[in-house]
This record gives structure tokens, sequence and C-alpha cells, in this order.
């Protein structure tokens, strides 16, 4: 690969087919034996009939735009800024969707519904489906968006499968934060031990009563996103716990408190210490310096990176993009989100961006990739969180009032692959919700505080209407001028400042706001009367959700 060369997939032996069909000039999918669908990413089975009869469709190359997002932010070698990355429903089988590029036109000339062909671009060993306007364009431009089968999702969440809960032989009893900043500098690790020390004292107990270990997500190669997760922490401190858990394939650090939910309930532990931990921000200053390595990728893995859909923004604004095509959603819409966090991180003195933030501000900040601005994205930083889980029967002789689980909502209702989820909303966002409120008596409207993931503003929309605060599609009336999310309005959201100004703990600090709500003290930034929570955790996938309750 030359400096001015984009670099190429990774080709295995499952995707050999798709990456190389393009030398002949036509595109290949798996296609099911049995019910003729088209499957991708490729399965040995049909996830539509679970048929095993598997095999390789040629087809016509034709499809549908369903979303484009240009790139202003980032850069690979062979593909500098401005770019577009596009996504495509193919016209044999709109259910299969790729992540591509658009190319031979200006991002003006794309307009969505539009029919596209492919074209080929050959990286190496590879043949990249591209895509451009195709001649012959439809009279009527429409949009396969799933909206039926979204509709659909609530009716497939599963029963309970007995009446007695987990979440009410659990709770919390203590949270700790280590310092926050951009470019702390300092080893990940001593984070962690700050932020766990702090929860432990917060709880009333020592280290020596701590028998269970969560986090997410344990030992990563992402620069700057772990600690080293459960060794680092163990060998740090000699825990010696009786259960452990650390991994990536859960809803974020709230999936890790889950685990240690089930932990607790199940007698494998009476007090876990669960935990989070980013350097992102001392990484990329360590990288700059030339104090840690950083090579440039020769091959790029899965099936949105090699057509530079490098950041999680890529995927969220085509699905924020399509919000605002069928619901008349605008960068203000989003920008309402922005301001309330910035407003609340005024009141924190732990927060990274505290100064006030002006519509005007928000709208003119440099493009990320439309219809992104910098200010719809959170901040990264150098912090870590820590949350005691423990055993009902030990929550009120320690130190804190404690704070109670009535629910989670954890089913996975939608595709997994980003690319082949939920369209108009953040995936694993529609499903999650609906089994939350199937887990409880509860409904939106007794919620009193809600802390939901905004990695990005459209992130913490998707929840909104998920989770039916608003109506589906109707965030646009519910966030006009901001009241209805402020400390004062009828929801208060992000109080602590959100991961857009506060900085991005990955969520768990939304965790440590919910609580500290809970027990009514935040301080000047505290909403009177909080007794219920609603705390999302995850960004795209995975994600859940967590309703905590104070103590009576």
């Amino acid at each position: 690969m030359t400096d001015t060369q984009r670099p190429g997939p990774v080709i295995t032996e499952e995707n050999e087919f798709f990456w190389t069909s393009g030398a002949d000039g036509w595109l290949r999918l798996t296609e099911c034996g049995s019910c003729q669908a088209l499957i991708h990413p490729p399965q040995p089975v049909c996830r539509y009939c679970h048929g095993h009869d598997m095999g390789v469709r040629a087809v016509s190359g034709r499809a549908t735009l369903i979303g484009f997002t240009v790139n202003h932010r980032f850069a690979l070698p062979g593909l500098p800024a401005p770019y577009v990355v596009a996504q495509v429903a193919l016209e044999e089988d709109p259910r299969v969707r790729l992540t591509t590029n658009a190319v031979q036109c200006t991002p003006d000339e794309l307009e969505l519904g539009m029919r596209m062909e492919v074209v080929f671009e050959q990286v190496e060993d590879a043949w990249l489906p591209l895509f451009r306007p195709a001649p012959d364009q439809p009279a009527e431009r429409t949009l396969p968006l799933g909206e039926e089968e979204t509709r659909q999702l609530a009716r497939r969440v599963r029963p309970m499968v007995t009446t007695e809960k987990f979440e009410d032989k659990v709770a919390i009893t203590g949270v700790g934060a280590s310092e926050l900043g951009r470019r702390l500098l300092v080893p990940p690790v001593s984070l962690t031990v700050q932020a766990c020390e702090r929860a432990i004292a917060d709880a009333g107990l020592t280290a020596a009563d701590i028998d269970g270990l969560a986090t997410y997500p344990g030992p990563t190669p992402h620069g700057g996103f772990s600690e080293g997760g459960i060794t680092a922490l163990e060998s740090a401190l000699g825990l010696e716990p009786t259960w452990y858990n650390g991994g990536g394939e859960t809803f974020g650090p709230g999936g890790s408190l889950v685990s240690a939910m089930l932990a607790v309930a199940g007698g494998l532990a009476r007090h876990v210490l669960c935990f989070r931990t980013v350097w992102e921000a001392s990484y990329g200053e360590l990288v700059r310096r030339g104090r840690i390595a950083q090579d440039t990728p020769r091959r790029m893995d899965g099936w949105i990176k090699p057509f530079g859909g490098v950041s999680a923004a890529h995927t969220l604004a085509q699905n924020a993009q399509r919000h605002f095509h069928r619901y008349g959603t605008t960068r203000e819409t989003l920008g309402w989100i922005a301001l309330n966090q910035r407003a609340n991180a005024a009141l924190n003195p732990t927060a990274i961006y505290r100064e006030p933030l002006t519509m005007d501000a928000y709208l003119s900040a440099r493009p990320i990739t439309t219809p992104f601005g910098l200010y719809d994205c959170d901040v990264p930083c150098d912090g870590a969180v820590a949350v005691i889980v423990s055993s009902v029967d030990t929550a009120r002789d320690l130190a804190q009032p404690p704070v109670f689980v009535e629910a989670v909502g954890t089913q996975l209702l939608e595709r997994l692959e980003w690319d082949q989820s939920t369209l108009t909303h953040e995936p694993q966002v529609l499903g999650q919700s609906a089994h939350l409120w199937s887990r409880t008596t509860l409904r939106p409207q007794d919620v009193d505080v809600a802390e939901l993931y905004d990695g990005f503003t459209f992130n913490c929309l998707s929840w909104l209407e998920g989770l039916g605060f608003c109506g589906i599609g109707e965030a646009k009336d519910f966030l006009e001028g901001g009241k209805n999310i402020a400390r004062d309005g009828v929801l208060p959201l992000n109080t602590h400042g959100g991961q857009l100004s506060h900085g991005r703990t990955h969520g768990m600090g939304l965790i440590e706001e919910a609580v500290v709500q809970l027990r009514g003290a935040a301080g000047v930034r505290q909403v009177p009367g909080a007794r219920i929570a609603a705390v999302s955790t995850g960004g795209l996938a995975p994600s859940g959700v967590l309703l905590l309750r104070a103590d009576g």
C-alpha cells in the first residue's frame, strides 16, 4: 500500500467472494437456498428461515440511497476529507444494506430515495463496491425505513420468566469518581484505583468487604479505552474476589452492573465493585508526542471501515439524517440537547466544559460529519467512575441511603450490525426500552430525572423517543426551546452536564449522577424530590437501560 492508496479490507475465507466479486463487474452476496433471502454480512445459516443451504448470488448492483454523511473530520491514506460515506438498500432485497462511498457526484446531487448503481474500485486484491447515481431515476423517491417492523418491536418482548425479579435483591450502595480531565497524563490504573477507593469509602465499606469485581470492556486493543480490566485492578489492590467479570459484549458499563446484580442475587458475592476507566485524551496526546506508536492500518476490518466509516459518528449521522427526513427534525432540535447539557455543566465543578454555549455557537461550530458539528459530539477525557452493587439485605446498614433497582431493559430486538439495524433511531434503543417497561408497573411519566447516553446528541434524542418521554417522531416539538429537559422542566435531562460537556466516561458517569440525584445530594443542580431515574448506557450496539428508585 502506498501513501496515496486507501487501505483495503481484511479478506478472509468467509468474505473473499464479496470483496473480489467486482473483478468481473458483478456484485455478489450470500443467498439462502431455502427461502431465497439475501444475507449480509455472510453467515452459515439464514436468519429468517434458519436454513443451511447457503450459496452465493450475483445481483443487479442497483440500490436505493437510504443515507449519506459528508465526513469533514477524519481521513485515511488515499481517502482525504471531505468524502461521502453512504448506505444503500439493494433493490432485490431492501433488508440488505451496504455501507459504501457515493462517487462520481457532489453531495448536493444526492437525495434520499434516489436510485444508485454499483461501480468498483480495485484496492490491492479487493474490489470495493462503490455507488453512483443511476441515469434512470424513479418518479417517486421512497425510503424503505422498516417503520412497520419498528412499530411491532414491543410485541416481541419476551414475558418475564418468573414474577420474582433479581432487581429486588440488590441495591447501589456506593459511587466514586477519580479526577477528571482532558489530558491528565497519569497511569490509567491510578485513576481506576482512585475511583474505586472513593466508592468503597462512600459506601462505608473496606477493601476487604469487596468480594466481586465487574467491568467493561476489560482489556482492549483500542487506545485509551481501558486501564487493563479486572487483571489490572486486582493486581493493584489484591482484592481476592469470589466472582469477577469483564468483557465487551454487553451494553457498556451498565452491562457490568447488571452482571454484578445477577452475581449478588445469585449468592456469588455481597458487594461487587464495578468500574469504568477511559484515558483517550492522554492516549491521543502521547501518540502525538511519539510516546506511543500508532501504525497506519494496511487493512480495514469489518464492512464499514473500508469506506472511511471509522467512527460511530458516520453511522449515527445517517440515522439522524433519516430522522430529519422522516419527522422534520432539525439541527436546532439537536442543539437544544447540547445547550441543556452545557447549562447543567456550568453548575458542576468537575465538568470539563462549563462556559455558556449559545445556539449560534452550536450551529457555527466546525463540522464533523453532516449533520453533526463539534458540539454534537462528546468530550474525550481521562477519568474513572466506580459503582458498588450490594445485597439488599446489607444496604440499609451502610453509610449512604441505598438506591434500588426497579427494572432493567436488555433484550435484543434489533439487528446488532450497525448498518443493518434500525434506520431512524440509534440502534438498540427501541427494543431495550420496550423490555424495560415490561419489567415494571412504572411508566415514563413517573420518571423524575433522566440520565441518557449522549455520546452524540442524536443518541439522547433516540432514547427520549424510545423510552416514551415523547412519541416517536415528536422530539422536535418536545425539545423546542429546551424547557422540557431543563432542571425545572418536565424531564430534567443529564443533570451533571452529560458526556457532551461533563466528559466521555462512556456512560458510567450517568449512573453516578443518577445515584447522586436519588440521594438528594447533587447540591445546586439537585432536582427537587427526585425519586425515580432512568439511565441508559452504551451507544449503538450494544445498549441498555436501568430504572432506579430512591429508598422509601
